[in-house]
């Protein structure tokens, strides 16, 4: 991943957003359309992230960094998947936010003035979502085939981003 570099600086953070909006933009398409498991009605208010991404990639603080030019994923995620398999992609997109706070921290200094929108989690963390969010996968996947059928979406979102590095 590109931030994982020691020296970390603008121009990993611009390819880092870049990997990260070719791999979420068809990912937000693809599960807008539902309005049951994790986009059920009891769900989690919505994060537009590539609206983040794209006003991270627009700040100034970029203006001069290279911008990489790579066509978004091609992956046909599955029209028919169940609430299950679904749970395990969003599941993948909320917990990478655990690792933005982390990376937040770590670069929110080196980095400025950029204000790392995407890495922030608001005023609270990440923390407070994502245990509404265990909560609510807790209740919507219970039984064994809801639980493989969820590690396959956690599975198959995981492996997206880590081939797109």
């Amino acid at each position: 991943m590109p931030l994982a570099q020691p020296d970390a600086g603008l121009q990993h953070y611009s390819d880092h957003l870049h990997m990260l909006r070719r791999w979420l933009s068809p990912l937000e398409a693809w599960l807008a359309p539902y309005s049951d498991g994790p986009q059920g009605e009891s769900r989690l208010p919505a994060v537009a992230r590539v609206a983040l991404i794209d006003a991270d990639l627009a700040d100034p603080a970029l203006h001069g960094v290279h911008a990489e030019t790579r066509a978004e994923d091609d992956t046909v995620w599955p029209i028919a998947a169940s609430a299950a398999y679904r749970w395990g992609v969003t599941y993948v997109i909320e917990g990478s936010q655990l690792g933005g706070a982390v990376l937040y921290q770590r670069l929110a200094g080196p980095l400025a003035p950029h204000p790392l929108r995407y890495l922030r989690s608001g005023a609270e963390g990440p923390g407070p979502r994502w245990r509404s969010f265990m909560l609510a996968l807790r209740e919507g996947v219970k039984s064994e085939g809801e639980i493989a059928d969820a590690c396959r979406g956690a599975c198959d979102a995981f492996d997206r981003i880590l081939a797109m590095r």
